[in-house]
């Protein structure tokens, strides 16, 4: 599946207001790079799906929205410890319009799932997180949820579509599959993260232990 591409918008609204209004006529997401919207999640974990239930959006009587409550069982969790301990039910918008995600509920693939935690405690997820068969993530990505994205939340990533394309901050690094690639999740997406180094600079790193020397610039496309 493809994680649609990044920052949320507008979805995250469907579960606070009582009453929804229609926020767009399709879902819009910014493009963001992996490790952005892990950084920009309060959930990240590796589940599968056990079932799928259509359910209303809120006690409201006269809102007709509905949102699909997957069933889940959480195999590892990455993100999210200090407010939830285990996870049995994610919340997804029933129309697609609004971000909705569709995933197989059929208990054998497994998921790495991202989302917001809500004040009651719901776990709200959409196709602007970045969701992705678990078998779909190199083994970089799937090494860097453990920490390694984590210790880049503090640098800032730029989408580079088009030359020129340069650093404006110290604390940077520029996200160039766009232009090498025409796509945005090719190589640098899923074997590189933007790590902060001792002097307070980011640049990307491949891989394999805890990054200690091995960094590489990419200050030109």
């Amino acid at each position: 599946m493809n994680p649609a591409l990044g920052t949320l918008l507008f979805p995250v609204l469907l579960l606070l207001s009582p009453r929804m209004q229609e926020l767009a006529e399709a879902c819009s997401c910014a493009p963001a790079h992996p490790q952005q919207l892990i950084c920009d999640s309060a959930l990240v974990i590796r589940a599968k799906i056990s079932s799928e239930k259509v359910v209303p959006a809120s006690d409201d009587p006269l809102d007709t929205h509905k949102m699909i409550r997957y069933e889940i069982k959480q195999i590892k969790m990455f993100k999210g410890f200090e407010k939830l301990k285990d996870v049995q039910y994610v919340y997804t918008p029933f129309d697609s319009s609004l971000c909705g995600v569709k995933l197989e509920a059929n208990n054998k693939k497994q998921y790495l799932l991202t989302g917001q935690i809500l004040s009651d405690g719901k776990v709200l997820i959409h196709l602007c997180n970045y969701i992705e068969p678990w078998d779909d993530l190199s083994l970089s990505q799937k090494k860097s949820l453990n920490q390694r994205y984590q210790m880049g939340c503090g640098c800032k990533i730029t989408t580079c579509y088009m030359v020129p394309c340069s650093i404006t901050t110290p604390n940077e690094c520029l996200w160039t599959d766009w232009l090498i690639e025409r796509k945005l999740y090719g190589h640098q997406a899923k074997h590189y993260a933007c790590i902060k180094r001792s002097d307070g600079t980011c640049s990307w790193y491949r891989g394999g232990p805890p990054p200690e020397k091995e960094f590489i610039d990419i200050s030109e496309p």
